[in-house]
């Protein structure tokens, strides 16, 4: 999916980091504690993981998060409490393909930036893990914030501190809630499925060749 606003002359391109450059899936690590995905995606469901992770993610605290949820569902304590004491099992390395867009990208002169929603409790396994961080020129991570997409006001701290101006710049992101809040204050969104997509959609736009 491409949200396209006023066409101009694109110069940035802003990126997410789990499901776009980062393999990050909590399937990883529920994996090696359910039988099959099924079971997975009735229990992420149960608890609903997404939701609960935009308060960790916007700075909650991860233990205060998990005792909350844990309170509310006893019988799935001990599997709440594994996403947090486990969490680095949820990655699981860079997704190469991906990279070697943004390496392209930044060849041909574009500015790079990331916006991500990741707790500032478990943001040190990136640092410590992808030294392809520091190819970006900023990067806006909600933990240290305390703000969280698709609010708004995330797109706005990264306007704001790298003067970016949204209809100059490309927003990849895999969830279509973010993508949609981003093309909303004036970016080119793109909803990222797989890398080859991404280039096509990029190239498109006159960012490839």
């Amino acid at each position: 999916m491409v949200a396209r606003a006023h066409v101009g002359a694109i110069d940035t391109v802003v990126f997410d980091l789990g499901g776009v450059l980062i393999d990050w899936s909590p399937y990883h690590l529920y994996r090696k504690l359910f039988d099959s995905d099924d079971a997975i995606a009735r229990f992420l469901d149960e608890i609903d993981l997404y939701n609960w992770l935009r308060g960790v993610d916007a700075d909650k605290s991860f233990q205060r998060g998990v005792a909350e949820l844990s309170a509310r569902l006893p019988q799935h304590a001990d599997l709440i409490a594994a996403y947090w004491h486990r969490w680095d099992e949820t990655l699981n390395g860079s997704l190469e393909d991906s990279l070697a867009v943004v390496s392209e990208l930044k060849a041909a002169g574009m500015s790079l930036y990331v916006i991500s929603n990741w707790s500032s409790e478990t943001w040190h396994h990136a640092t410590e893990r992808f030294a392809f961080l520091d190819w970006f020129d900023g990067l806006v991570i909600s933990g240290l914030e305390g703000v969280a997409k698709p609010d708004p006001k995330i797109f706005h701290v990264a306007c704001d501190r790298y003067k970016l101006a949204p209809e100059r710049a490309v927003f990849v992101d895999d969830l279509a809630a973010n993508v949609e809040s981003a093309s909303a204050l004036g970016f080119h969104g793109i909803q990222f499925t797989d890398a080859a997509a991404l280039r096509r959609q990029l190239t498109a736009l006159d960012l490839l060749p």
